[in-house]
């Protein structure tokens, strides 16, 4: 299996670490009104910690604009013991394995589509789902109940009751190449931030 041959073959800067290698939970306030979806977790980030967004780059902006915009209480997400908390937000993952080359198959995305279908269910209180990416945009807007939306970075519907915000994943591939801003994306978080009062 993918997730424990990375386990064993670490990388040199983490060498030394005892990697998680396992499907990763979401986690985050279970009163929630702001539901964060990725794509899955990092094969040296929540692979490797635990936990989802935390010890990668892509976690070093997720939570830098939470913390910016007080959905959680530290600017970074280094490690499961960190003591970091997350303030009416709660982060999950179309995919609960990291797939190599971060490319999950159909049949990966299929089974686990009822963990996201089941916490929209549970999490009683999410009025704004924030989709990273186009793949967990359309698996957030098939959850939902609806198909054939656009996606597009700050492109945001109403469904249900919600309200479903798109954004540009936080991968190096949009953050270094300028794809993706650290104004485009803080204007997300406070464009959530301003859904989740407006839709209380």
């Amino acid at each position: 299996m993918y997730i424990e041959q990375i386990g064993r073959d670490k990388v040199r800067r983490f060498e030394s670490e005892q990697y998680w290698a396992k499907p990763v939970p979401s986690w985050g306030d279970p009163n929630a009104r702001l539901l964060i979806v990725g794509l899955a977790p990092a094969a040296h980030g929540g692979n490797r910690t635990g936990r989802m967004f935390t010890g990668d780059s892509s976690g070093d902006w997720l939570i830098k604009a939470m913390h910016e915009t007080g959905f959680a209480t530290l600017p970074t997400s280094r490690s499961i013991d960190d003591g970091l908390l997350l303030n009416d937000a709660y982060i999950t993952a179309v995919v609960r394995c990291a797939p190599p080359g971060n490319k999950p198959l159909a049949s990966e995305l299929q089974n686990c589509s009822r963990y996201l279908v089941s916490e929209l269910q549970l999490l009683v209180n999410v009025r704004v789902v924030l989709a990273l990416g186009k793949i967990a945009f359309d698996a957030c807007a098939c959850a939902l109940g609806t198909k054939g939306l656009v996606f597009g970075h700050g492109a945001s519907y109403s469904i249900n009751g919600k309200k479903l915000l798109a954004s540009y994943h936080p991968s190096r591939q949009n953050t270094n190449t300028g794809r993706l801003t650290w104004p485009m994306w803080l204007e997300i978080f406070k464009a959530a931030q301003m859904m989740t009062k407006i839709t209380r």
